[in-house]
């Protein structure tokens, strides 16, 4: 069975400039499509839900997967997991958080919150080959 992996968008939320380009060329290299922003405001605006009034404007371009930072300003990966989760038309799109940090709590939360993954930085080739398992099954679901 072949998988053109070229039609998987990825929205990636990162307010590090060096993380945002290493996970936009990671996933690129594995003909994925990439929309990079630098903060949960505004991937919740690109997704369509920045108002906070519930209501869900879904997005021109289908976001297939979303993989955010835990630790930014504002607002966290968790928070944008939440929101997530929450959409109607948004919560089977599979969210992956990825943190610097090693703490077992916040792994728990996040995991518990509906996170498919959660990555250790720096983001390897191999995490990103993982993402593959999480595209396939909403794929499918598609179908």
């Amino acid at each position: 069975m072949a998988v053109h992996t070229d039609q998987f968008h990825v929205l990636a939320v990162d307010d590090s400039i060096v993380d945002r380009k290493l996970i936009e060329m990671l996933l690129k290299t594995s003909s994925y499509q990439v929309t990079t922003v630098d903060s949960v405001f505004k991937a919740l605006e690109f997704l369509g839900l920045q108002d906070n009034e519930g209501r869900d404007r879904h997005q021109d371009m289908e976001v297939n997967l979303i993989i955010t930072d835990y630790c930014m300003p504002g607002m966290t990966g968790y928070d944008l997991l939440r929101k997530i989760k929450e959409s109607e038309n948004l919560k089977d799109i599979p969210v992956v958080i990825m943190s610097s940090e090693n703490i077992p709590s916040r792994i728990n939360r996040c995991l518990e919150g509906g996170a498919e993954e959660f990555f250790l930085k720096p983001v390897q080739a191999s995490d990103v080959h993982k993402l593959k398992t999480h595209l396939l099954k909403t794929k499918s679901k598609d179908q």
